[in-house]
């Protein structure tokens, strides 16, 4: 992951963060690291970071893709102008529709077995919602592992399935054929990102609403996915570019009838779930879920790592992004490079 790091001349400081996704956002450490360092950090140098909207536009003039770059800046300048403020950045991106979220727990072990223990232990913590990792095994595998994790969680309890692009179409049938009594909420992504005719040959045939995740990187996608019969979207900061976009989106999917599931990317910090939970308090419904990825962590760099509460983890009640992030963390994190400092 990178972080972003911006300090106005008073001392405030605003965080940022966005996960290297070769296989989704095109995004490395490395192109990370130099799109921030080298391309857009230098842009912002002496700027006035309350003209966030036309700073961003900029950035964008300057340096095309670069989505998760992009993405952790705008978060930072968020963040700058909260705590400047006083403000949740919810407040700078239209007020909040919620005061929480629930979030999910991924499952995908070896076994159907370890997945329902998994899923025992962790409703146990707090999680109420799991979603299911398919597209690794054969599908007849696959269909019996979903329907052994519905009878150990029970009927009541929201479900999930998720291919990553894993499933040909023919596979992608059968699988929601075999699965139909399990009562998946949705099937995310399970075909190529690109391949919209298999995905509108599926989507009339399946009695499970159909997510996209890894097609998803603007608004345009959203609608080409509409079209072709997709029920609602997973919406990643990183994907799109940043939190204005995200908002739109957010607003996009409500008039196109889409339901939305909001996440982070694997191993983010309590930065970026932060900065999800804030996306996702605005947005105008998340009817798909919520996953925060900093669960997954052995460590943070927060402060006080977000925690799940009643089965769901608050709308952080301070300025900006609402943590605090404990600088000692980054640097004892912080990998060395032969290259200059960012």
């Amino acid at each position: 992951n990178i972080l972003v790091r911006i300090e106005s001349a008073d001392g405030t400081i605003g965080w940022g963060e966005a996960a290297s996704a070769p296989t989704m956002t095109g995004d490395t450490i490395g192109s990370l690291l130099a799109a921030v360092r080298d391309h857009l950090g230098p842009l912002l140098i002496g700027q006035d970071a309350w003209m966030r909207p036309a700073l961003c536009r900029k950035l964008k003039r300057a340096l095309f893709g670069n989505t998760g770059a992009h993405s952790a800046i705008e978060v930072a300048l968020l963040d700058l102008a909260g705590r400047s403020s006083g403000l949740p950045i919810v407040d700078l991106i239209g007020g909040p529709t919620r005061g929480a979220v629930a979030p999910m727990w991924l499952l995908g072990n070896p076994t159907p077995e370890q997945d329902i223990a998994e899923a025992h232990a962790k409703r146990a913590q707090g999680f109420g919602f799991f979603k299911l990792k398919i597209g690794t095994k054969a599908v007849d595998s696959e269909i019996a592992s979903t329907l052994a994790l519905r009878k150990g969680l029970g009927a009541t309890t929201p479900l999930c399935a998720d291919a990553n692009c894993g499933l040909t179409l023919a596979d992608a049938c059968r699988y929601v054929e075999g699965v139909r009594e399990a009562g998946l909420l949705f099937i995310e992504q399970p075909l190529a990102h690109a391949d919209l005719n298999a995905l509108a040959r599926l989507t009339r045939i399946s009695s499970i609403p159909i997510g996209a995740d890894e097609g998803i990187h603007s608004l345009a996608d959203i609608e080409a996915h509409e079209r072709c019969g997709a029920g609602g979207v997973s919406l990643k900061l990183i994907k799109l570019g940043g939190m204005s976009a995200a908002v739109e989106a957010a607003q996009l999917c409500q008039r196109l009838g889409l339901s939305i599931n909001i996440a982070a990317k694997i191993a983010e910090s309590s930065i970026a779930s932060a900065a999800a939970i804030h996306l996702a308090c605005a947005a105008p419904a998340v009817d798909w879920g919520v996953s925060l990825t900093h669960f997954y962590l052995a460590e943070d760099i927060a402060r006080n790592p977000l925690a799940i509460g009643d089965g769901a983890v608050a709308l952080p009640a301070g300025p900006g992004l609402g943590i605090e992030v404990d600088e000692a963390q980054v640097e004892r994190f912080k990998l060395s490079t032969s290259a200059r400092p960012g």
